[in-house]
């Protein structure tokens, strides 16, 4: 896969964590983080 896929995915993951407030995370944030976190898993073991 793309070597740019996965560091565009890397950077949108390092922003959504940025993003996560300390408390009282919004549910779907997380489930969104994890989609793409798993998404980069995948694309590093192609």
């Amino acid at each position: 896969m793309s070597t740019e896929k996965i560091e565009g995915l890397e950077r949108k993951i390092t922003e959504m964590r940025s993003r996560i407030p300390p408390h009282s995370v919004p549910p779907r944030m997380l489930e969104e983080l994890e989609d793409m976190e798993e998404e980069l898993v995948r694309l590093k073991g192609e």
